[in-house]
């Protein structure tokens, strides 16, 4: 199936988005170069759309992708003409062709002066605040990225999408407290995300293996363990959520629960009885046997999971269940 230029491209493949550059050409040689000032020739023209706007930009990106600078370049033209180059999204999109273009790091701080001085002139253009953290990010500069984004959660702090970006940057930090807040502050603003909360399961995991205290980690774990539930609830077959699950409740079942009972009256927290987690843990091992089955099989409706995450389940349950799957 082709993707939908009117989706945004950015967790496309890079075959699908091959895909949709291929249709530049054709794109752009059915629609008008330029928007005519002439009230008269505007009456035959091509009727604007919404639409329109939307294919020539993620168009642009999907040429940026690809390599197709010269396409991309096209498509930004049509923006500028439509909506002028002091639109915000058209300057963060001009923004990000000339990062693409950009030979190196030189090259990259000029762009990066040329963002301040926008700030400087407007400090809530936030389409440029974005380009600027995700810039800083991508030039290996974490540290003032972490600094930036905290700066623009201070007046938006409404934008869940920043919210997940800090809280990949503090993990990627080992900062996995601090990422463990900005994932709750995402949950805030998006209660139901099952991705958000199986995400959130997954840095609790992480923290579990790096405190030091007796207490933290069960703490952790049981939080975790609450995260992974909520979010095959909401979602009954998103394979991370099964996978956390078994990986949780197979550190549990190794003595961790029993063990923790008495630090669970004292610092205030629950863990569910052995009996509980090992149903909890064949409810998992049931569900990822069933879709790494399923998949493996190419039935329909079940070829929608990444492969290298079906194959981690794979090596999960070989590792705990061997008889599983064959």
């Amino acid at each position: 199936m082709t993707p939908s230029l009117l989706q945004p491209p950015g967790n496309l493949s890079p075959a699908e988005a091959l895909q949709l550059a291929q249709q530049a050409p054709k794109i752009l040689q059915q629609t008008p170069k330029t928007v005519s000032a002439s009230p008269l020739k505007s009456l035959f023209a091509k009727a604007e759309t919404t639409d329109m706007w939307t294919v020539y930009e993620n168009l642009m990106l999907s040429c940026l992708r690809t390599g197709d600078d010269v396409a991309a370049h096209e498509c930004l033209e049509r923006l500028l003409v439509r909506f002028g180059d002091k639109d915000e999204r058209v300057m963060a999109l001009r923004g990000l062709l000339k990062e693409a273009e950009a030979k190196n790091d030189t090259e990259l701080e000029k762009i990066l002066g040329e963002y301040e001085t926008l700030l400087e002139e407007d400090g809530a253009n936030i389409p440029i605040y974005k380009r600027k953290i995700a810039l800083l990010r991508s030039m290996g500069r974490e540290a003032e990225a972490i600094t930036a984004l905290n700066a623009f959660l201070d007046f938006n702090p409404t934008d869940s999408e920043a919210w997940a970006e800090l809280a990949d940057m503090y993990r990627s930090q080992g900062m996995y407290s601090q990422a463990i807040y900005a994932l709750e502050e995402v949950l805030v603003l998006i209660p139901n995300a099952w991705n958000v909360h199986a995400r959130l399961g997954e840095v609790l995991l992480m923290a579990a293996k790096t405190t030091t205290t007796d207490a933290a980690p069960h703490m952790h774990l049981a939080e975790a363990l609450k995260r992974f539930c909520r979010s095959i609830e909401l979602c009954d077959d998103y394979l991370r959520g099964y996978y956390g699950l078994k990986l949780v409740t197979d550190k549990l079942m190794n003595g961790g629960a029993i063990k923790s009972k008495k630090i669970q009256e004292t610092e205030g927290f629950s863990l569910p009885d052995q009996a509980t987690i090992e149903k909890l843990s064949l409810v998992a091992t049931d569900k990822l046997a069933e879709i790494v089955r399923r998949h493996g099989a190419g039935e329909k409706n079940w070829l929608g999971y990444d492969a290298d995450e079906v194959a981690a389940a794979r090596e999960l349950l070989a590792k705990s269940s061997p008889k599983v799957v064959r």
